[in-house]
């Protein structure tokens, strides 16, 4: 872990804010004060540290082409502390568009009609739609199964529209509109302030809460960052510090 739309675009992209100001109200699954790790691909076949929780990756860095072969061993490693969290890497690119069966699903892209925006506003949804399905379907044949929370990881380092951000939040709204009625854990996002503004332009997803990468190498200083508001304006429950592992502190 650590890429101007016209006036009907503008008032989609004005409804798509308006609609999702509140999210569904999720218990916290994390214990304030303890500190747990995040592991995916990188770590296949190291130890899990011991800690008060895991949160493991789905993904091996990109949305579709991409996927932890280790999350089986992974989750299950985390499962043993008694909080096991999934993440998934996210993403926008034109070419996710395609419904070619290794993309976008014909059921997405069905469903995205329905959404009130633009047709390449549609189609973004339905990249989100089907990158949480994929994860989805993975995630069980995998056993990953009952998280105690789904976090979208959102980052620069990914594909992203840098001429459209309606088409990013569009992907990601049809990622929390997918996962919403596919469980009853809390959906959060791990990114930055920084990173969600370039993305995103500072939308307020409809999501339960922030993780925030602090990039710090010390637990003292990345506490300093459970004292602000998250990037999207849903509470602060993790901040990740990086040792020789990720290390993540509850707020």
């Amino acid at each position: 872990m650590f890429r101007t739309a016209g006036l009907a675009s503008a008032l989609a992209g004005v409804a798509l804010v308006l609609s999702n100001m509140a999210a569904a109200a999720s218990i916290n699954p994390y214990t304030s004060g303890t500190v747990g790790y995040d592991y995916s691909y990188v770590q296949c076949g190291s130890e899990a540290p011991a800690a008060a929780f895991g949160v493991v990756g789905v993904n091996a860095g990109y949305p579709f082409t991409y996927y932890n072969t280790c999350l089986s061993a992974e989750y299950a490693a985390a499962a043993r502390t008694g909080n096991a969290a999934l993440y998934i890497n996210t993403g926008y690119d034109s070419s996710y568009t395609a419904i070619d069966g290794r993309h976008t699903t014909q059921a997405c892209a069905n469903s995205s009609q329905a959404i009130s925006a633009t047709p390449t506003e549609q189609a973004a949804w339905a990249v989100g739609c089907s990158e949480a399905q994929q994860d989805l379907s993975y995630a069980a044949k995998q056993s990953a199964a009952s998280p105690t929370a789904w976090w979208l990881d959102v980052e620069t380092a990914n594909s992203w529209s840098s001429s459209d951000l309606s088409l990013n939040r569009y992907t990601i709204q049809g990622i929390v509109d997918t996962l919403r009625p596919a469980t009853a854990a809390p959906i959060g996002i791990y990114s930055t302030s920084y990173q969600w503004r370039v993305i995103t332009g500072g939308y307020q997803a409809a999501v339960d809460a922030n993780w925030v990468a602090t990039g710090q190498r010390t637990l003292k200083r990345a506490k300093g960052y459970c004292r602000s508001t998250g990037f999207t304006g849903a509470p602060v429950w993790l901040v990740q510090y990086v040792t020789t592992i990720d290390n993540d502190y509850v707020c």
